[in-house]
């Protein structure tokens, strides 16, 4: 290869680099950093004050626990993201009952571990701008006793209306969009390729869930 072609591939390289992670002006990154930073450390108040409270009936923690999850997660960018190719496939009324389902399944999923809240807290201690509207919150829970924190990181993305949600959550280094969508990728292919087949496995497991409960 020459001088002249190496020199070529070098510079598109770079260019190609730089449309995948464009430069965000030190102001901008700080001010989505900023606000990011507040949005997350205000949502763990939040589900302490809401969800903590062990007094308070679990079908009352169930419906703020959902209207929380709807008001700070991109709860339908996430369902469509870890479909993924099988989202295209998935008629609209399978579409729509696969996102309902996916919501219950995280409602129920995750309501019960608040009760279970013994004076962590949630520590913010870096942001890193993704891109003009994507940032990602580095965060810990701290362990009252002392005991060794929990890593959390939050992707958040701001639309243009300046409203943030979280698009995912890496607990120790484990994506929780990730982990899903392998698991419903594997559904999907035991059910002979049909979204129908997890929409029938995904009733059944907040069925259970609901079910379990209620006992």
């Amino acid at each position: 290869m020459t001088q002249r072609r190496t020199f070529a591939v070098g510079l598109a390289a770079g260019l190609a680099l730089l449309a995948a992670f464009p430069i965000v002006p030190a102001q901008a990154s700080a001010e989505l950093e900023k606000g990011a930073s507040s949005f997350i450390e205000s949502l763990a108040r939040q589900a302490v004050d809401s969800l903590a409270d062990q007094k308070v009936p679990r079908p009352e923690r169930i419906v703020r626990f959902r209207r929380m999850f709807n008001d700070s997660f991109a709860v339908e960018v996430i369902g469509r993201w870890i479909l993924g190719r099988h989202w295209r496939t998935a008629t609209d009324a399978e579409r729509t009952e696969y996102l309902r389902l996916f919501e219950d399944l995280m409602v129920v999923s995750y309501v019960d571990r608040f009760a279970e809240y013994a004076g962590e807290a949630l520590k913010v201690y870096r942001a890193l701008t993704e891109n003009e509207s994507t940032v990602t919150i580095f965060s810990e829970i701290v362990r009252p006793s002392g005991g060794q924190p929990v890593r959390v990181d939050w992707r958040v993305g701001r639309n243009k209306d300046a409203v943030y949600k979280i698009v995912d959550v890496v607990v120790e280094g484990t994506s929780m969009s990730n982990t899903m969508r392998s698991d419903f990728t594997s559904v999907i292919g035991q059910k002979g390729g049909q979204v129908s087949g997890l929409i029938e496995v995904l009733r059944e497991k907040t069925d259970a869930l609901k079910q379990e409960a209620a006992r």
